[in-house]
């Protein structure tokens, strides 16, 4: 198998999730390539090199000195999301880099969205830009796609997608996390979460769905007015005419972290929660009633570790990003790719344009 030298730009709580999932593709891939840690770096000396100490990797170094490292082979960006754009950017011009893991929100401003497009492209066909929203790569999510694409539903009508969690209600972990706190659209609850909502209602619908309005809601004295602790947006699909409500919360009491999501056509329906990963329900008009279908890790190719009989774990979906972005092996996956990302970052953009107007009409 090849070797690759694997290199991050940022060090916090997504870089360790990264770092495992790195970690474990030899556990169930064989045609996974060999991964070297090789250097990591971030703003602060102290955190690079704890890091690289506890995870793995062979060093820690400044900036400067990371994107001068001409033994680099993948980058991954988890930095902060208002230097993702200025990171890519750098890594596109380090020489032997083919392959950039870019986490969202893939930028934080119109300009530099318009920019990434010309990026896009211009790209050259030897360099693989994957972007970090792994929960359309889940097995359940995989197999819910399957079976939406293939009509057994019919013409969509409406669907209702959400992504919640409560911690932001604390403001002990607000205080922890103040660049979170960012105007949109390069912070905020739908840059932050929605974005994963966002990706996965384009991979069911495609990516031109469109805004048409915006709501928000939750008020402290020490977040922005313009970054958004709740947002709703209402969507419609240009081609099926199919509508929906799509929502990211930081403050909703008793959720965890749920993401979770309910699409309805003409012969039947689907459902699926983050919170039950092992399977996803769907009805059918004619039987008239709902069918819970169990999911097994069926990523391909299979695996056998621990067993193709397990349910599928947070992480798992993760792990197969990784081995998908490595290998490009898996045919039959939904890639969020570059124009992916951009296609999700034109919502969440045009969000923080429809809550301004909403901010002035309820002020």
């Amino acid at each position: 198998m090849p070797k690759l030298n694997i290199g991050f730009i940022g060090a916090g709580g997504i870089a360790r999730a990264h770092a495992y999932s790195l970690n474990a593709l030899r556990f169930y891939y064989d045609d996974s390539p060999e991964i070297i840690l090789h250097s990591v770096t971030s703003a602060r000396e102290e955190s690079r090199q704890r890091f690289a100490e506890k995870y793995g990797f062979h060093m820690a170094e400044d900036l400067k000195a990371f994107f001068a490292n001409d033994a680099l082979d993948a980058v991954f960006i988890l930095g902060p999301n208002d230097v993702h754009y200025e990171h890519l950017l750098i890594a596109l011009q380090m020489p032997n880099v083919k392959y950039i893991y870019l986490e969202k929100p893939v930028c934080a401003s119109k300009s530099e969205e318009r920019q990434m497009k010309s990026i896009h492209e211009n790209l050259k066909k030897d360099i693989r830009i994957q972007v970090g929203f792994q929960y359309v790569l889940a097995a359940s999510v995989r197999q819910a796609l399957t079976l939406w694409h293939s009509d057994a539903l019919g013409k969509p009508l409406h669907f209702d997608i959400k992504y919640y969690h409560a911690d932001y209600l604390q403001k002990s972990y607000r205080d922890k996390r103040r660049t979170r706190l960012t105007p949109a659209p390069g912070g905020g609850a739908m840059a932050d979460l929605g974005s994963h909502a966002v990706s996965l209602a384009m991979a069911f619908f495609g990516e031109n769905l469109r805004i048409i309005n915006a709501l928000q809601a939750g008020h402290f004295k020490d977040v922005p007015p313009d970054s958004d602790l709740f947002s709703s947006i209402a969507l419609i699909d240009e081609k099926t005419k199919a509508v929906g409500n799509l929502s990211a919360s930081r403050i909703s009491p008793g959720t965890g972290d749920t993401l979770s999501f309910e699409l309805f056509a003409e012969n039947g329906a689907l459902r699926f929660s983050l919170a039950q990963l092992e399977y996803f329900d769907y009805f059918l008009e004619k039987d008239g009633k709902w069918i819970r279908q169990p999911v097994c890790s069926d990523f391909r190719p299979h695996s056998g570790f621990p067993s193709v009989h397990v349910p599928p774990g947070w992480l798992r979906s993760m792990i197969h990003a990784h081995y998908v972005f490595l290998t490009g092996h898996d045919k039959q996956a939904f890639i969020p790719d570059l124009k992916h990302g951009l296609a999700v970052q034109r919502i969440v953009r045009e969000t923080a344009t429809h809550l301004a107007v909403f901010r002035d009409e309820t002020d």
